[in-house]
């Protein structure tokens, strides 16, 4: 977090805007104020920063200076201490001011020590006409824009709120090259049930980072929803476990995408097996190829994580039907060991 300075340029300024306090006053309320902030943001003490940092921006507010620099800092401390709406209201605010962040310091040097100090403008412009004081310097602070939006963004995504992607729109029209309002921007489109822009949205970032095995995996999951592209699905989920070799969820995906609808599929058989038994046996013979399929991704879930009872589970079932009888009882000792340990 950005260190926050508070001193004689706050009294300077308290002067020039015909502030009627006492600017000793003043300036010892704002220290005060911001040191108690500091401090319990530095303890973690989030729920006691936050107010604090909006006490330094009222101080400062009734000399003339409106720093929203210290509403961030407020919005910040509220979204660290789980004070969601808090916090996306002060953020909502100000992106909708305008708020960028941007600040200039202004600095010079004292030729007799050396120094170089910190000078409010009308300060600095008054100095550069004294001798003792040489290297006058500004420099500006980056914008911290794409910061205000990206938060508002995670924070509306959180609370699953409509409002997150007219802000993330409103944010990409300003930054269109931000990557993280990008992947909120997916998010959002699943979250409102626009899956087909959710997908796009996926395959555009996937298009720029191949390397990210959790949009490979998203993209698994919608594709597995539709059985024209279970093979594409299967071929996204076998992607995200090449980059992440300890990706469970993406492992039990690719088991249960390869092995289809089974329980329509034992159905079918039981249904022709009287009648049919030649169709009956095709069906079966189909199947087993399937789980035959099935079984490296189902032991490459059960080694990411062995201690899954539906992992161990699957895996017996696929032994059973593929007929390794020693694996069958193995996983039954498993499973029996999970369920003990669960209860």
């Amino acid at each position: 977090m950005k260190k926050l300075i508070l001193g004689m340029a706050i009294v300077a300024s308290a002067f020039a805007f015909g502030q009627k306090k006492d600017a000793n006053a003043l300036n010892a309320q704002l220290q005060e104020a911001n040191k108690v902030a500091m401090d319990a943001y530095n303890a973690k003490n989030y729920a006691a920063a936050a107010p604090k940092f909006i006490e330094v921006y009222d101080l400062l507010k009734s000399s003339g200076q409106d720093n929203k620099i210290y509403m961030y800092y407020a919005g910040l401390s509220h979204a660290l201490a789980n004070n969601n709406d808090q916090s996306i209201k002060i953020f909502t605010d100000l992106v909708n001011s305008g708020f960028t962040g941007v600040e200039t310091t202004y600095t010079a040097k004292e030729k007799k020590t050396g120094q170089v100090v910190n000078l409010d403008k009308s300060t600095w412009e008054l100095m550069k006409k004294n001798s003792d004081y040489s290297d006058f310097k500004t420099e500006q602070t980056k914008s911290i824009e794409p910061d205000l939006y990206e938060t508002l963004a995670s924070l509306l995504l959180n609370a699953k709120s409509p409002e997150a992607l007219p802000v993330i729109e409103k944010g990409l029209a300003k930054f269109p090259n931000n990557a993280k309002l990008k992947e909120a921007q997916t998010t959002a489109y699943l979250q409102s049930g626009n899956t087909d822009k959710f997908v796009s949205g996926l395959k555009e970032q996937l298009a720029k980072n191949p390397n990210d095995p959790t949009n490979w995996y998203n993209l698994g999951v919608m594709q597995a929803k539709n059985p024209a592209t279970a093979n594409d699905a299967i071929e996204s989920f076998k992607k995200a476990v090449e980059l992440k070799p300890d990706f469970s969820d993406a492992y039990q995906n690719l088991v249960y995408t390869t092995i289809g609808d089974d329980a329509k599929t034992v159905g079918q058989i039981n249904a022709l097996r009287k009648d049919k038994p030649d169709e009956a046996s095709k069906l079966i013979d189909e199947r087993r190829e399937r789980f035959t399929k099935a079984l490296p991704y189902a032991e490459g879930w059960y080694k990411a994580n062995p201690k899954s009872i539906d992992a161990v589970s699957a895996l017996k079932e696929i032994y059973m039907v593929t007929k390794n009888m020693d694996k069958v009882k193995e996983m039954k000792a498993k499973e029996a060991e999970l369920s003990g340990a669960a209860k």
